[in-house]
């Protein structure tokens, strides 16, 4: 699995926990469904991705996206 793929699944697993606590737990959860939002948006423009950045190091494959 490359970068890109796990970023992609991570962000969604992300979105989807906190959905999931927002909605049952407390809906101070959805800031953080809004941050994983905005970290998104602004790395499609940027390129800048901490999480990619920590899986290079790690030894992860890079994909197309972040290199």
């Amino acid at each position: 699995m490359n970068i890109d793929r796990f970023i992609f699944a991570f962000a969604g697993l992300v979105i989807l926990a906190s959905l999931g606590l927002g909605y049952f737990i407390h809906p101070g959860w959805f800031f953080l469904t809004g941050f994983v939002g905005l970290n998104m948006f602004q790395a499609a423009f940027t390129g800048f991705c901490p999480l990619a950045m920590i899986l290079k190091k790690a030894g992860f494959k890079p994909g197309e996206a972040f290199k």
